[in-house]
């Protein structure tokens, strides 16, 4: 019998067969420091029927490659390769080996499609409904002890190369009860804040940091992805933050599950949340439950097709592919 882990990746790899790849490039002379950029992506999105985006891709591993700058490159948090190759070493992975790059997500559930955080995939989503597309983009949350606040707020406040002003508990630590702009100040170079205190979505002097809980409870994106965001949202946008764990999407009349690690440890049985999920979604019926429940055991991260199939057809292709 096929473990389920194995079943995953072999329905993951079976979707990266049949969409079509691409490859990211990035050549470096000898001794240059990598630069970070990005551009705006927008997928396409119509609710309830088109609400998995983006593609999954291939990557061939480089010398010198980390699993942190493949990541970066990709418009992925740490946490998203982590997951899906936890036994892989991130400073060094082997050099060469061909890798699936998981670009591509399941929606969060969410009201307003205006600006929305999902805490416990450490991802954000910007939705622009006059024309249903949607960005994306990962991002580091708040720690154990200082969790990032859930609800609806709005952004009250834009600040460019902002002062950081040092919580009374860290004061010590840094010698000083705030810290000027620049490179060392941990809110990079750009800060919105929203309506929940101190807490804000900003950048960080630590890329290192997104995929990862790090902060006192606000928001880190990457350098080159707060640049983008940061001018596209108005003062009053309403931010939605949610924790869900689970989200189930459909695509071209597929079902698909993306289920994460309960990384603030809210869920208490998470299988049963994962069923009474599927039991209250308009999916019930057309989902694999052995599929379903193997890719809730993995919980990878990583968008799985549970959808239930009429045949084994597709299973043997798979087999066939991993030979």
């Amino acid at each position: 019998m096929m473990s389920p882990k194995r079943s995953v990746v072999l329905l993951l790899i079976a979707l990266c067969i049949s969409i079509e790849m691409t490859v990211p490039r990035l050549v470096l002379a000898e001794g240059d420091e990598e630069e970070f950029t990005a551009t705006v992506k927008r997928y396409p999105y119509r609710i309830p029927d088109l609400t998995v985006i983006g593609n999954p891709s291939w990557y061939k591993v480089k010398d010198k490659d980390t699993l942190l700058d493949i990541a970066r490159r990709s418009g992925l948090g740490f946490n998203e390769l982590d997951l899906l190759y936890p036994h892989m070493d991130a400073w060094i992975p082997p050099s060469g080996k061909k890798i699936v790059v998981p670009t591509f997500w399941v929606l969060p559930t969410n009201q307003l499609q205006q600006l929305v955080i999902n805490v416990a995939e450490l991802r954000l989503y910007f939705f622009d409904r006059k024309s249903s597309t949607v960005q994306t983009y990962p991002i580091g949350i708040g720690d154990e002890g200082w969790e990032t606040p859930l609800g609806t707020f709005s952004v009250t406040d834009k600040r460019t190369n902002p002062v950081w002003y040092v919580p009374l508990s860290l004061q010590s630590k840094y010698g000083m009860t705030m810290m000027p702009p620049g490179p060392e100040n941990p809110l990079g170079e750009f800060m919105m804040k929203f309506s929940a205190g101190a807490y804000g979505v900003h950048g960080t002097a630590m890329p290192w940091a997104v995929g990862r809980l790090v902060t006192h409870g606000c928001i880190r994106c990457y350098p080159e992805h707060i640049r983008i965001l940061y001018p596209q949202v108005p003062i009053g946008t309403k931010l939605e933050i949610v924790y869900e764990p689970l989200k189930l999407g459909q695509r071209d009349g597929q079902v698909f599950v993306e289920a994460h690690p309960d990384v603030y440890q809210r869920v208490e049985d998470y299988t049963r949340y994962a069923l009474d999920k599927l039991a209250r979604s308009p999916f019930a019926n057309l989902v694999d439950r052995k599929r379903f429940l193997a890719a809730v055991e993995l919980q990878s991260g990583v968008p799985t097709n549970v959808t239930n199939l009429p045949s084994d057809d597709d299973a043997s292709k798979m087999v066939e592919f991993m030979k």
